[in-house]
């Protein structure tokens, strides 16, 4: 009696895919998730062909023709009909007599499309359709998350804290929903200083820029740029959003400080007022927003003197004094005004200069011009430039002057160094009414001592 194994058992050809099963797998991926029908056909024809290619490497024109309306799909290799003597490649070439045989109508010249079997066509879509459909999804899923992110660039995006990285503590968020959802690196680097994220938190980023990879679209995302505090205020202030105040422009220290510069377009609309809000409720949202980011809100001037006068705020200044070339400039401060002007570590002078785009000297009311005068006469017999700013190597051991010049970025945006003038100034200013206050003390001391001694003798 012989066994039932399967040794010497017909084996059944493979069943191919139905092709209406593929249209309305189609239809349905682009019904649930939006993806287009049409480039899941197209990643599926192509597919199909390199398959088709791959069992038979000889053969150089195939082409499949799909129809949407009767949901058929269909394989052809494309032949070139050749006079007989001239026949030498079967897998591209027909011979003219055969061609006749299909239609009567062909010649030398011409092409013949020569149907793929169906159970060839079928067994090679029911190896390829299913993976490439995956692969086709995942595509058009990176896709479609790239153009939705790339579309928000400069916007504010919310994302949920995912994880944290002990190491270089930098932040993962998950931002967006469905399959057009990413996660998003903010790197220790891009994260206002002292905020503590933790995971489950939601966070407001800016969204620097976006780029194309292998795994998805890659969000550059920050915390610290300007542009933050720029999209913050189109959310609080309506008359941002719609035009009616325009924010000029803005410099920012995170975490410390931020200048930003606001003009109305409306002669009755008061550009520092619909920025604060009712009772300074819109400015505090930002400020909230920001972890008690400090916001200075100026109003912006056609007059670059008035622009920097008022962006040196809260200092008040005397004069502005523009550079005959270039974006540089000299302002006078009263003397008791000069560290305010210049701010800690040279901070409120440092965000002005960028605010304005000019650098910016500042010297106190008292400074001697012609001290200076005689510098620059010096400078010029020796053959030694003179520098605009003070950087001359006579620069002061001021208090102020030293911690403005030693502010990080400071030569970049601003030029504060004092003079020996300014500090001797500021000096004469404060002191007159101690000294006075001192010797007039001293002789009443003296003139009670006597009287002292000669009660001493007399009780004696």
């Amino acid at each position: 009696m012989k066994g039932r194994g399967t040794k010497g058992r017909k084996q059944k050809e493979p069943v191919g895919m139905n092709p209406s099963e593929i249209f309305a797998a189609l239809e349905l991926l682009e019904k649930d998730r939006g993806i287009p029908k049409a480039f899941m056909l197209e990643k599926i024809i192509q597919a199909i062909v390199a398959a088709y290619k791959k069992d038979h490497p000889d053969t150089e024109n195939v082409e499949v023709e799909a129809d949407d309306q009767a949901h058929t799909l269909r394989m052809f290799v494309k032949k070139n009909v050749v006079d007989e003597e001239d026949y030498v490649d079967p897998f591209n070439e027909i011979p003219v007599e055969e061609a006749k045989k299909i239609s009567a109508v062909y010649e030398i010249g011409d092409t013949v499309n020569i149907p793929v079997d169906n159970v060839e066509f079928g067994r090679i879509a029911a190896g390829n359709g299913k993976q490439v459909i995956i692969q086709g999804l995942r595509e058009a899923e990176r896709g479609m998350a790239y153009e939705e992110f790339n579309s928000k660039q400069h916007e504010i995006l919310t994302g949920t804290v995912t994880r944290i990285d002990p190491r270089n503590q930098s932040v993962t968020l998950h931002i967006g929903t469905g399959s057009e959802a990413t996660d998003a690196v903010l790197t220790a680097g891009e994260q206002i200083p002292g905020e503590e994220l933790t995971e489950g938190m939601m966070v407001k980023v800016y969204v620097v820029s976006v780029s194309r990879a292998t795994r998805g679209p890659q969000i550059l995302i920050s915390r610290t740029h300007p542009g933050l505090v720029r999209r913050l205020f189109e959310l609080e202030v309506p008359e941002i959003y719609d035009g009616t105040v325009e924010v000029k422009s803005i410099s920012r220290e995170a975490g410390s400080r931020t200048k930003i510069a606001v003009f109305s377009t409306d002669e009755k609309v008061d550009p520092i007022g619909a920025c604060v809000g009712p009772r300074g409720q819109r400015v505090n949202h930002v400020t909230e927003e920001l972890h008690g980011e400090k916001i200075d809100i100026i109003k912006y001037a056609e007059d670059p003197a008035a622009f920097i006068a008022a962006a040196l705020a809260p200092a008040e200044v005397d004069s502005v004094t523009l550079a005959p070339e270039g974006k540089a400039c000299r302002v006078r401060v009263p003397d008791h005004q000069l560290s305010l002007a210049i701010g800690r570590e040279g901070q409120n002078a440092r965000l002005a200069a960028r605010l304005t785009g000019y650098k910016i000297d500042i010297k106190p009311r008292s400074f001697d011009e012609a001290k200076e005068q005689k510098a620059e006469e010096a400078a010029e017999a020796t053959d030694v430039p003179f520098t605009y700013d003070d950087e001359a190597p006579e620069a002061p051991d001021s208090a102020e002057t030293v911690e403005a010049t030693d502010a990080p970025d400071s030569a970049e945006t601003v030029e504060t160094t004092g003079t020996p003038d300014s500090t001797e100034a500021v000096e004469t200013a404060e002191a007159p009414e101690n000294i006075e206050t001192v010797e007039t003390a001293e002789p009443e001391a003296d003139d009670s001592a006597p009287d002292t001694e000669h009660k001493e003798e007399t009780d004696m």
